[in-house]
């Protein structure tokens, strides 16, 4: 599309949640994609930090101003919802970063692009979520004695309030499940790689998806792989995620190269967390 920008949709503006004024039409536009449990809203901040980069954060129905809606408990029919949202808006250029679950809903979402033969991102970009290709179907929340709620006070990140509340904690369990059952059932392990770029960002410190495992995502592209750690567990720090944020504008200040589709053959303590547990 040429010209001025389109006018969203009342679906895309549920589905879409931009947090500065709309770039002109051909900036590329960068989907960011949450973590189980939480919301769009944790990339609230990120537009100030990218100008030239249009900050899109997809909010998933059954949380925040989407509350009442039905959950997605699988990643299938979640990826063919997002496609028929962002179909109208794919002719412009755009990226992906995923954050933990974040991750896998951008990657399953460039494969199911490429198998319709639709506009690619420009790049994807990953963080907290080792590579698709370590799933061995133990998880971590499943078969525990003090159930999900135990899990999610162990992994950290909750706010302490939501916690300390009884009616919050228990708003947060079902949306937690249900992104959760996204992540184990989704049993996908293509033949090809993406041919598109990748860029990892691991925590130091991360358990669950530190250097060594987010070093796997170097197998699913046949274009270039690349790989920034930062001092920092699971969860980003200020710091580290202004380094994120950065590496991500430096980036997508070139010249969007747009990758056609081929067929399958500032302080450093924690960042509050609006909601959710970052997995």
């Amino acid at each position: 599309m040429s010209g001025a920008a389109r006018t969203a949709t009342a679906r895309e503006r549920l589905w879409l949640k931009r947090f500065a004024a709309p770039l002109p039409a051909g900036a590329t536009k960068l989907l960011c994609f949450h973590y189980a449990g939480g919301s769009a809203g944790v990339f609230r901040h990120w537009a100030a930090r990218l100008p030239s980069v249009e900050v899109i954060g997809v909010q998933l129905p059954g949380r925040a101003d989407r509350f009442l809606e039905e959950r997605h408990a699988r990643m299938d029919p979640l990826v063919e919802e997002l496609i028929d949202v962002l179909g109208p808006s794919l002719d412009q250029p755009f990226a992906c970063y995923g954050s933990s679950m974040g991750a896998r809903v951008a990657w399953a979402l460039a494969h199911a692009l490429r198998d319709r033969e639709l506009p690619l991102p420009r790049a994807l970009f990953v963080s907290a979520s080792g590579g698709p290709a370590l799933d061995d179907g133990n998880w971590l929340w499943e078969d525990r004695d003090d159930g999900l709620e135990g899990y999610v006070r162990e992994m950290g990140g909750t706010p302490p309030s939501v916690l300390a509340e009884a009616s919050l904690l228990a708003a947060l369990l079902p949306v937690l499940e249900a992104d959760l059952s996204v992540l184990s059932t989704h049993d996908f392990h293509p033949d090809v790689p993406l041919d598109l770029p990748i860029h990892a960002f691991a925590g130091e410190h991360d358990p669950e998806a530190g250097p060594e495992h987010m070093q796997a995502w170097r197998d699913e592209t046949t274009a270039a792989f690349s790989m920034e750690v930062l001092p920092c567990g699971h969860f980003f720090d200020s710091a580290s995620e202004a380094k994120v944020i950065d590496s991500i504008g430096r980036t997508l200040d070139g010249p969007p190269a747009r990758t056609r589709p081929s067929a399958p053959s500032e302080g450093t303590g924690p960042r509050p967390i609006d909601e959710g547990v970052a997995i």
